[in-house]
């Protein structure tokens, strides 16, 4: 259990098996926190909404992270895995040899794999929105350890541009969602991105239900669903592939192992979502 502050507001962070147990079997007991005026220019979504709300949009949502589409999305996390690795081979010295920060790396690399498994053919705009959240969160966490008196009523210049990006990421995303939401209603086939995924699922949701606009999700919903794809994922994956790297450094026989065991499964192929139910290490 690890007691911290996010922005001003002390925090406790479980982390043992059984509390977290605990705490799920007593969601009354334990509610959301209430989105704060600056937690709005990140996400609303599923992770904030209760009760029915959250029912309904989990069922929407669902059918995105069913392991069929998810073997699907495996070329898209091999080509950006490739990208950055090429990009590291160039760095290395005559030698062969190389120091790197791979953080900045394994960031851009989770961001390149969520847009491009999240807006499929809109990439560039999915990459576009992305930076934007980034830029956002950066303005956001700042702000939200700024104590002065009565700040959120100021004019500051953060808020401005906080404002501003926010028209940015509205404008992009409802043109994405648009656009492949008339393609939808029009017949056309989907893409078998998060986004194309959702937007089938979610008319047929409606269509379900007699095209009742109160059942499925509205556009601005479906836009803070696609913030959470990436808000979701982007830090959390980074962060876990940095300290994978820390550890296989730290325990070279445990990465030798780990490399051998890859070569066993795929030897020169790419990697395919059976080989990988195949790794134990």
């Amino acid at each position: 259990m690890h007691k911290v502050k996010f922005c001003t507001t002390p925090t406790v962070i479980i982390t043992d098996p059984e509390h977290i147990k605990q705490v799920f079997n007593k969601i009354e007991d334990f509610p959301k926190p209430k989105l704060t005026s600056l937690g709005k220019y990140l996400s609303n979504g599923l992770v904030t909404y209760e009760g029915e709300k959250w029912a309904k949009h989990r069922k929407i949502v669902n059918p995105a992270f069913h392991i069929e589409k998810l073997k699907g999305m495996l070329p898209a996390f091999f080509h950006s895995c490739n990208e950055m690795i090429s990009k590291w081979k160039g760095l290395l010295s005559p030698d062969g040899t190389c120091e790197i920060d791979v953080w900045p790396f394994l960031q851009n690399l989770t961001c390149d794999a969520i847009s491009r498994t999240a807006f499929g053919s809109s990439y560039e705009e999915g990459t576009k929105i992305f930076e934007l959240l980034k830029k956002q969160g950066n303005l956001v966490m700042t702000a939200g350890h700024t104590n002065i008196p009565l700040w959120r009523l100021l004019p500051t210049t953060a808020k401005m541009k906080m404002k501003e990006f926010e028209r940015e990421i509205h404008d992009l995303l409802e043109g994405i969602i648009t656009k492949r939401e008339n393609a939808l209603k029009n017949g056309e086939t989907t893409n078998d991105d998060l986004l194309g995924i959702l937007l089938q699922s979610n008319l047929a949701e409606k269509q379900g239900n007699g095209n009742s606009r109160s059942i499925g999700m509205t556009t601005q919903e479906v836009m803070d669903e696609c913030k959470l794809f990436y808000l979701a994922g982007q830090e959390t994956t980074s962060s876990l592939l940095v300290w994978t790297m820390v550890l296989l450094g730290r325990y070279p026989e445990w990465q030798a192992r780990a490399r051998q065991e890859v070569l066993q499964v795929f030897g020169n192929q790419n990697p395919n979502f059976e080989g990988l139910s195949q790794l134990k290490i």
